[in-house]
C-alpha cells in the first residue's frame, strides 16, 4: 500500500451501525446526525507506529492459565494467527490486547456481579506483540457464555475481546471473536449487527488441530484483516 494514498475503505456491510434495533445501548449512545466523511491524512496513516520496546514485555503476558500463584480453572485453549494489512501482507509489531470472561463467564471487574463465580487464578487480562511475519499466540481458558440483561433471557456467546494497535490510526481495530458451532451467535445482538454474513463469519475461530497441544489444549486460529475489502468487522 502507497503510505500517501490512503487506505481502501471497507466494503459495505462489514462495520455495524451505529443504532441497531437489537442492541438496545446503541440506541443512547449512537450518533443523532449522519457521520461526516473525512479523507485520510498522513496523521491517520504513517502513525503512531508501536515499537516492541514499548508494548511488549517479557513477563508471560501472553499466558492467562496462571495468575496469582495457581492455575485457572477451565478449558485450555491456544488462540494464534496472523495479523494483515488490506493485501494479505504481514504486520508485524502489533500490540495485541485480550480481555474476557473465565471459564464460568465472569469478568474479574468491579461491575461484573452476576452470580457465578470468580477465579482467584484467573485475571481475564493479557497481551502480546506479532512477530516478523504478523503471528500472535495466547494461551488461556475458553470463557463461559454470561447474561447481559439486553432483552428477556439475553446470554452472550462464549467470546473473546481483542484490541489491535496498527502501523497507524487508521489500522486501529477493537472486536471480538467468537467459537465454532455456538447456539447462541444466532441471536445474538452484538454478533447480528455486521450487516454482511461473509463479514460475520471472519469474527468465528476456526479449530486447528494442528495448534492443538496433546494431551493439554485445543488450538483455534483466528486472522485479523487491517482494513479493506476482508477487513475484520470491529464490534466492541
Amino acid at each position: 500500500m502507497n503510505s500517501t494514498a490512503g487506505y481502501r475503505r471497507e466494503a459495505a456491510g462489514v462495520h455495524p451501525p451505529y443504532d441497531h434495533p437489537a442492541y438496545a445501548s446503541t440506541h443512547k449512545r449512537a450518533p443523532q446526525h449522519a457521520p461526516i466523511r473525512l479523507e485520510h491524512t498522513l496523521s491517520e496513516m504513517t502513525g503512531p507506529r508501536s515499537t516492541r520496546g514499548i508494548f511488549a514485555s517479557d513477563n508471560g503476558e501472553n499466558d492467562l492459565t496462571h495468575f496469582n500463584g495457581g492455575a485457572a480453572l477451565g478449558e485450555r485453549i491456544v488462540v494464534t494467527g496472523r495479523v494483515l494489512d488490506e493485501d494479505g501482507r504481514a504486520i508485524p509489531d502489533t500490540a495485541i490486547e485480550i480481555w474476557q470472561a473465565n471459564a464460568a463467564g465472569r469478568y474479574a471487574h468491579a461491575e461484573d456481579q452476576h452470580q457465578a463465580p470468580l477465579d482467584p487464578h484467573f485475571a481475564g487480562i493479557g497481551r502480546v506483540v506479532t512477530d516478523e511475519h504478523g503471528v500472535y499466540r495466547f494461551m488461556t481458558v475458553k470463557p463461559g457464555a454470561y447474561p447481559w440483561r439486553n432483552h428477556h433471557n439475553a446470554w452472550r456467546p462464549n467470546h473473546i475481546h481483542f484490541s489491535l494497535f496498527g502501523p497507524s490510526f487508521a489500522t486501529r481495530l477493537i472486536t471480538q471473536m467468537y467459537f465454532p458451532g455456538d447456539p447462541l451467535l444466532a441471536i445474538d445482538p452484538i454478533y447480528n449487527s455486521v450487516p454482511d454474513r461473509a463479514a460475520r463469519e471472519r469474527l468465528i475461530a476456526t479449530f486447528d488441530i494442528e495448534v492443538t497441544i496433546p494431551e493439554y489444549a485445543l488450538g483455534y486460529r483466528f486472522d485479523f484483516v487491517l482494513r479493506g475489502r476482508d477487513a475484520t468487522p470491529p464490534t466492541g
